[in-house]
């Protein structure tokens, strides 16, 4: 594995050398840190906001990046879908820091449609399709062994099944882009900073931002 701590620090942001559509410059900077094997390259960090306002953030992994947005997955009763329900405008931030990059995406939430939903879990494996079962994802529980006796179970229950059925409960999301922020730092804080917005015709318009 190429040790991260010695990389080569990519050249500026410059508006002569990215894409013109900002899903393209993502993959081109996400592939980019897989392929320098940067540790957890899929995580970004998932803000929501209840109706009044009030935030909330936790990590969770990229699945999937298209022109139609981010996809990710969790429990459709967590704090974060139950957020998403009332408001479903959430921003995503991703950092890489050796590469010194971070990429910030703001846009609207939907459910993804339950057949991708079905075709990934049965990717999963079978521990973790098992825990999305036993775990009431942001409920208070009594104890860690209560959870891990229903896990216990849960094994036993499906010990002759082949494959396990996605639970209702769970499944997919995707935030549509409306604004992707790429920022690549830059000596004394004069970083680089590059908006696009989503224009009305379905095109991108793009814009330096002051550091």
């Amino acid at each position: 594995m190429e040790d991260i701590s010695v990389l080569n620090k990519p050249a500026e942001l410059d508006e002569r050398n990215v894409d013109a559509n900002p899903i393209r410059q993502f993959q081109i900077w996400f592939d980019e840190a897989i392929g320098r094997s940067l540790p957890l390259a899929e995580a970004m960090t998932l803000c929501t906001a209840t109706g009044d306002g009030k935030p909330s953030a936790r990590m969770v992994l990229l699945k999937g990046v298209a022109e139609s947005g981010f996809v990710f997955y969790t429990n459709y009763r967590s704090r974060k879908a139950r957020e998403l329900d009332v408001n479903p405008f959430a921003a995503l931030v991703f950092y890489w820091e050796p590469l010194e990059r971070q990429v910030r995406v703001e846009g609207k939430v939907s459910r993804i449609s339950a057949g991708e939903s079905d075709n990934y879990f049965q990717t999963r494996p079978r521990e973790s399709q098992l825990g999305a079962i036993a775990s009431p994802q942001s409920d208070v529980i009594e104890s860690r062994e209560m959870l891990q006796q229903e896990f216990r179970e849960l094994e036993e229950k499906y010990s002759d099944h082949q494959t396990i059925e996605r639970p209702a409960h769970w499944g997919g999301y995707r935030l549509a882009p409306e604004r992707i922020e790429f920022w690549k730092g830059r000596p004394g804080r004069l970083h680089d900073r590059l908006l696009y917005e989503l224009q009305a015709d379905g095109s991108w318009k793009r814009s330096r931002l002051a550091p």
